[in-house]
């Protein structure tokens, strides 16, 4: 919306089987993801990198913020992400998102959940809302005599941390009340959506799955190879997120720049198609025979 690009929408089912997801990137099944063609880029850190070559202005990664800015956005999707989410999903709020849904929704819900945090230490419902309302305050502070975050224009700090609190104060209100207290976090939200989404239009997965297979990965830039595993391009590896949702996806690593790894793999419905990841927050690991 920011940049104001037009795209196509792919709807995501929220539980698995992801049967569709898992044929162009092998194995990731965290939302979203963006498909350009027969490159599949996994992660919104990644996403928003993308984004920024794309369609430059306005910008979202600013020179003089930039690591200020990714780490803003980094903690906005850990930290606060998670505290949002235990707020939100209390038992409180997953009863009232499920409100209008049969017992088997929920319960699906809670399971698919459950097998994308095995491993994780969560906050429980009450620490969740005590750090959420701590890290409300901070943003506050940040928005104190400016609109935005880090200045008078929005950055990818802004859209990281709008995430978790538009999903409190759109997808399960009743759990709202905790935004009040901060107005200014709440005028900001307002400056936020007003953004929009660009001009997105409806396309099925299945037109997606024909889109990959009808193109071919664009050639790869010419960056220099970093190598901090001892695994040399060519090789058959996997990449997992670290933490949450760890599926692992398998390919042949023909790329890995100071910022992302890229993997080569073939779906019998795709074709054949390069899979991105962002290196922070990924695990790559060698195949061995």
């Amino acid at each position: 919306g920011y940049k104001g690009l037009s795209w196509k929408s792919v709807f995501i089912p929220s539980v698995m089987p992801k049967p569709d997801v898992v044929a162009l990137t092998g194995g990731y099944r965290r939302t979203p993801l963006l498909q350009i063609g027969a490159d599949i880029y996994c992660d919104t850190a990644l996403i928003a990198t993308v984004l920024e070559h794309l369609r430059p202005e306005p910008v979202l990664f600013p020179d003089h913020l930039k690591g200020l800015a990714r780490i803003v956005a980094q903690w906005s999707d850990t930290e606060l992400f998670w505290a949002a989410m235990g707020h939100t999903l209390s038992p409180k709020g997953a009863a009232a998102l499920f409100a209008n849904q049969p017992p088997e929704a929920a319960q699906a819900f809670a399971a698919d959940r459950s097998a994308m945090n095995t491993g994780m230490t969560r906050l429980r419902p009450g620490d969740a809302t005590s750090a959420y309302r701590s890290h409300l305050r901070r943003l506050a502070h940040m928005l104190h005599e400016q609109d935005f975050l880090l200045g008078d224009a929005p950055c990818i700090a802004d859209f990281a941390a709008y995430h978790p609190l538009w999903f409190t104060r759109t997808v399960v209100p009743g759990m709202a009340g905790i935004l009040d207290a901060t107005p200014g976090v709440l005028a900001w939200m307002d400056r936020m959506v007003a953004f929009g989404h660009g001009t997105p239009s409806k396309f099925s997965s299945t037109d997606a799955i024909a889109a990959a297979a009808a193109a071919e990965p664009a050639p790869l830039a010419d960056e220099t190879f970093q190598d901090d595993h001892g695994i040399a391009l060519g090789s058959r590896v996997t990449v997992a997120a670290q933490s949450f949702g760890t599926e692992t996806t398998e390919g042949t690593l023909v790329a890995a720049t100071r910022t992302h790894y890229t993997l080569s793999r073939t779906d019998d419905r795709a074709g054949h198609v390069h899979v991105h990841f962002p290196r922070i927050g990924y695990v790559l690991r060698e195949v061995r025979a």
